[in-house]
C-alpha cells in the first residue's frame, strides 16, 4: 500500500483494475473447479471465455449457473472499469507530452543568442554541462528521443528530436537567433551536413564543429566552420603540455573546474561604452578583479599582453580573466557585451574582412 500511494492518480487506476482482474480471474477458476469439479485447466478455460463473454458450455449444476452469472456481472463492470482506466491513461500520457513539448517550443522560440548543441553523445552531453553549470541557454538536438528523455527531461535541457542537418530542424531549435552550434556527431559526413545547414541559414553563427579524422578539418572549414576541433590531436597536444609546463597547464585549468569561481572570457566593446577612450590602467577593471591579458582590435590587430597604456576603442574585443561574477557584471553595462552574442559575432567578422551578415 505505501508504493501504491507514491504512483500518480492515472498509475493508481491502472494498477487497481489490472489487480481487480487478476483476482476475479483467479476467483473465477476457484469458483468453477468448486461448483462443477472441473481440472485446474478447464476451469481457467471456463474462467476466461465466460469474462471475456466470448461464451462456453453451460454448467451442469445449479451452484455452477448461479454462481457463472454472479461472475459475468462482476466481470462486465471490472471488464468496463479496466478498459476506462487503460484509455484514461493512454490518453492523459499523451495529452501530457503534448502539453509539456508545448510548453518547450514555447521556451525555445522565446530564447535569443543561445547555443544549440548537435548529438547527445559523450562529446555533446560534456558541453551542455559545461554550459548548465555556467547558467547559459542551449537547445539540444538529436534523432534518439528516449535518449533525450533520459538525458535532458531530469536536468531541464531544452530538446529537439530530429536530424541536426534537417533545415526545419534546426529553425525550430531557433538557430537562425542563436549564437553558436555545436556539432558533435559521430561521423564528419554527418558535421559537414549540419556546418553547411547552419551556415546557410545564419551567416553571423559561430559554428565549432568536431572532426574525428584530419583530412575532414578543412571540409568543415570550407563548410563553414568557424572553428574546427580534433580531439586526438587536441589531447596529444594537451598530454605533451602536461609533460613540458605541468603547472601551466595547472594554471589554465583553473577557469575549467567546476568550483572554480575564475572564467576566461571575451567581451565586445560596442560604440558608446564607458570604456571607450580609456587607459586599460584608467579603467578601473583591475579594480573589479578583472585582468585583461590581451586585446583584438576591430580590424584583426592582436596585442598580447596589452601595455598598461593601451587604449579601449570601440570595436574591441577584450580577453578578460577573473572573476565570473565580474565578467557577468561587466557584460551587463552599456556598450560592453559578451563575444558570443550574434551581434558580437558579426562585428568580429566584419573586421576580419568578412561579408556583413544580413539584419
Amino acid at each position: 500500500m505505501p508504493k501504491l500511494r507514491r504512483l500518480s492518480p492515472t498509475a493508481r487506476r491502472f494498477s487497481v483494475a489490472v489487480a481487480m482482474l487478476v483476482l476475479l480471474t483467479g476467483t473465477g477458476v476457484i469458483g468453477f473447479r468448486v461448483t462443477e469439479s472441473y481440472s485446474w485447466l478447464d476451469a481457467a478455460w471456463l474462467a476466461v471465455v465466460t469474462l471475456t463473454t466470448l461464451g462456453a458450455d453451460s454448467p451442469s449444476t445449479g451452484a455452477g449457473k448461479l454462481f457463472a452469472m454472479g461472475y459475468l456481472l462482476c466481470g462486465l463492470g471490472v471488464a468496463s472499469y479496466s478498459l476506462f482506466a487503460l484509455g484514461q491513461t493512454v490518453v492523459s500520457t499523451e495529452f501530457r507530452r503534448m502539453w509539456e513539448q508545448s510548453k518547450m517550443n514555447d521556451k525555445i522560440a522565446g530564447l535569443s543568442g543561445h547555443s544549440v548543441i548537435c548529438g547527445l553523445g559523450r562529446m555533446g552531453q560534456a558541453v551542455c554541462e559545461y554550459l548548465a553549470d555556467r547558467q547559459r541557454p542551449f537547445v539540444v538536438i538529436d534523432r534518439n528521443d528516449e535518449l533525450l528523455e533520459r538525458v535532458c527531461d531530469r536536468r531541464g535541457w531544452l530538446r529537439v528530436v530530429g536530424d541536426a542537418a534537417d533545415d526545419a530542424v534546426l529553425k525550430k531549435a531557433g538557430v537562425e537567433r542563436a549564437a553558436s552550434l555545436t556539432t558533435a556527431l559521430p561521423t564528419d559526413a554527418e558535421n559537414i551536413y549540419v556546418v553547411l545547414s547552419a551556415r546557410g541559414l545564419s551567416e553571423k553563427l559561430q559554428i565549432v564543429a568536431r572532426a574525428t579524422e584530419e583530412r575532414a578539418i578543412g571540409k568543415l572549414e570550407r563548410a563553414g566552420a568557424d572553428r574546427v576541433v580534433s580531439p586526438l590531436a587536441s589531447g596529444a597536444v594537451k598530454m605533451a603540455r602536461f609533460m613540458l609546463n605541468p603547472h601551466v597547464e595547472d594554471f589554465l585549468a583553473i577557469a575549467d573546474g567546476r568550483e572554480s569561481d575564475l572564467e576566461l572570457a571575451d567581451v565586445q566593446i560596442a560604440e558608446g561604452s564607458a570604456l571607450c577612450g580609456k587607459k586599460l590602467k584608467e579603467s578601473g577593471l583591475s579594480e573589479k578583479g578583472l585582468m585583461i591579458v590581451g586585446i583584438r582590435r576591430g580590424d584583426g590587430e592582436r596585442i598580447m599582453p596589452p601595455p598598461p597604456d593601451a587604449v579601449i576603442r570601440a570595436g574591441d574585443c577584450l580577453f578578460t580573466f577573473g572573476n565570473g561574477d565580474a565578467i557577468a557584471a561587466l557584460t551587463e553595462e552599456d556598450g560592453v557585451r559578451d563575444a558570443s552574442h550574434p551581434d558580437a559575432v558579426a562585428h568580429a567578422m566584419r573586421g576580419k574582412g568578412g561579408p556583413e551578415p544580413p539584419a
